[in-house]
């Protein structure tokens, strides 16, 4: 009776791990753990950026050396922020994910998106920042979509890395037109004076986080506003990395 029982007792475990098992997003098979929403095989076929610029992680090609390098874009024109992390790059079907977070209400891509980012912050092994400050959305965006994507995956880091995410510290004031539709010159017009602090820093580190980063104007903005507020290091984290505009 007692061998019934524990064969029972095991059986009944490994339903409740099967029916709790995540499922792929891209193919829908069994996910490869139940904390992401991808199959094995989905994963490792994801672009992934691992040698960029560690500026701002534009993809560069590949290196023999492991040593940091800087792209030539930021050795003449140093940006605001001083390091960027990327998970992934902006290609097929990182580029559809995004997209579908971003404007077709699918949330949940911001929690498979979030776990891959985490998961490349965690095997870099840097200092962590005091805080997570999402890219904030204009209210009309926010208020016609229901939600910012970056908070979405900003939720994901805050539980893996234990770093709290604050919404409150910055605010977009300035309504600005879709990054996507303009070119490199364009985009650092429009954001420019697009964010204001609201609170007082809690500390010197900051990671920004945002969905996508193409040229950087709009991190490199919010890390100037970050900077002037007395910020010492400012990083930014995204999902992933577009090629670099003309």
């Amino acid at each position: 009776m007692v061998d019934v029982i524990r064969k029972l007792s095991r059986r009944i475990v490994r339903l409740a791990g099967e029916w709790n098992a995540a499922t792929c997003v891209l193919c829908s098979a069994r996910g490869a753990s139940p904390a992401l929403d991808l199959c094995a095989d989905c994963r490792a076929d994801l672009p992934v950026n691992d040698d960029a610029c560690a500026r701002c992680a534009e993809p560069l090609a590949r290196r023999i050396s492991r040593s940091p390098l800087i792209c030539g874009a930021c050795l003449r024109h140093p940006p605001r922020f001083d390091a960027t992390l990327c998970a992934l790059r902006y290609a097929y079907p990182v580029d559809q994910m995004v997209q579908r977070l971003k404007y077709g209400g699918a949330v949940a891509y911001g929690r498979v998106l979030g776990e891959l980012l985490a998961d490349r912050v965690r095997t870099r092994r840097a200092a962590l920042p005091d805080c997570i400050v999402p890219m904030p959305l204009a209210q009309s965006r926010f208020r016609a979509r229901g939600y910012n994507q970056a908070i979405e995956v900003a939720a994901v880091l805050e539980r893996r890395l234990s770093v709290p995410v604050r919404t409150d510290l910055v605010e977009r004031i300035r309504h600005t037109r879709e990054q996507a539709e303009l070119d490199r010159t364009q985009r650092r017009r429009n954001v420019r004076g697009a964010f204001a602090l609201r609170e007082k820093l809690p500390g010197q580190h900051i990671a920004i986080i945002d969905d996508v980063v193409t040229t950087g104007s709009t991190v490199n903005e919010l890390a100037r506003v970050l900077k002037r507020a007395g910020a010492r290091r400012v990083d930014v984290w995204a999902v992933a990395r577009a090629g670099r505009m003309k």
